[in-house]
């Protein structure tokens, strides 16, 4: 169930306690109800006046901790990790477009896990898999929710279909269908969820001169300590470890069976590892790999992003060094010798080191630890 401010949310009554008869309302007007709600109207327009952080080597010193060397958590398009705060200091995404980072904080303990969705077809299972480690058996617990990500991605003239008579453009496009998705399941499930941020469709859109729709922001930093967040990106040297090997995963797993409808296993809780699980891909997918590899950037950024407007500069070049990893491994099971994960332990500078192997990742030498498709 959702609560707004400490109370049960029903769209029909977004300032009372409860409301039995509201409880069966469409998960559209419940998404357009919470939208605008005073509470989270006036909580988003406080995360959204925080300056975005650009997270990088020379950043470090500003995010102080207990330690030397803050501990980070990166997270890639669909996948997801639960992450504890006497572990690691923080945990983020960026490169969302229509992408929503799904943030969800257990009040009691700090158990905190991060999603990057990029389907509504992930919603139900991404939940239970979230919650796994955060609730702890206890669905009683009260939760911290906040969503960032996603944006207006059709214009009205573009919008085609509705099924309620407010808001007929945010139904279309990719954006849309997933927050309602999100909410729809919140309000759904057991648990206690206190919607705190709701950075999302319209209230994360902006538009440029021709009109064209971008995000405000496309990413975002957890400090696990207090549970805030702050707006943020992240420098691509600090998107690791196994860079490549994830974003291809989020392609691969379309065509693996058994990744279908969830989102990809990627971090051990328990040990602060990366464990990075294995998916097979198929001569299909290399086959479109050698097909893109040779189209001009400006059809790359057509063809591979549901949001070309929005993209960021690095997109087109980030899918060609995956393209470029796939076509050299044309099979899966060098990547994954024998089915099994990939691993990555924290080391004591700060960076990650294969398990197993004694070089750096993919031959960066890396001298921080910040772990660090369609979009």
């Amino acid at each position: 169930m959702i609560f707004v401010g400490g109370l049960p949310f029903y769209p029909s009554s977004s300032s009372s306690s409860s409301s039995t008869s509201s409880s069966q309302s469409q998960p559209s007007d419940l998404l357009v109800a919470l939208m605008e709600h005073p509470i989270l109207v006036s909580e988003t327009h406080s995360f959204k006046s925080i300056q975005e952080r650009r997270v990088s080597a020379s950043t470090d010193s500003e995010l102080t901790t207990s330690s030397s060397i803050p501990k980070y958590v990166y997270l890639f398009q669909r996948e997801y990790a639960t992450v504890d705060p006497a572990l690691v200091h923080y945990v983020g995404s960026d490169e969302a477009t229509t992408c929503v980072g799904l943030v969800i904080r257990n009040r009691k303990n700090g158990m905190t896990s991060v999603a990057h969705m990029d389907s509504p077809k992930l919603v139900d299972i991404g939940f239970i898999q979230m919650l796994s480690l955060v609730v702890d058996h206890n669905s009683d617990a009260d939760l911290d929710v906040h969503l960032v990500g996603g944006f207006e991605d059709v214009s009205p003239n573009n919008a085609k279909g509705s099924s309620i008579s407010e808001g007929n453009v945010r139904l279309g496009g990719y954006s849309f269908p997933l927050c309602r998705k999100i909410v729809e399941t919140m309000q759904k499930r057991r648990e206690n969820f206190h919607v705190r941020t709701l950075c999302v469709l319209g209230h994360n859109t902006k538009n440029d001169s021709q009109g064209n729709a971008y995000p405000i922001f496309n990413g975002f930093l957890v400090e696990l300590s207090s549970g805030s967040l702050i707006p943020a990106s992240f420098d691509r040297t600090l998107r690791s470890p196994d860079e490549i090997v994830r974003r291809l995963r989020v392609s691969a797993s379309y065509e693996d069976p058994s990744w279908h409808g969830k989102l990809l296993d990627t971090y051990d809780t328990k040990t602060d590892r990366f464990i990075i699980a294995p998916c097979s891909w198929t001569i299909r997918l290399v086959q479109i790999a050698l097909s893109l590899q040779s189209l001009p950037d400006s059809e790359v950024l057509a063809t591979c992003s549901t949001s070309p407007f929005a993209e960021g500069s690095d997109l087109v070049d980030n899918e060609r060094r995956m393209w470029n990893y796939l076509i050299k491994h044309r099979d899966w099971r060098t990547t994954f010798p024998m089915r099994q994960p990939r691993v990555f332990d924290r080391t004591d500078e700060g960076g990650w080191k294969r398990a197993g192997f004694h070089h750096k990742d993919n031959g960066f030498k890396w001298v921080h630890n910040i772990p660090c498709n369609l979009h």
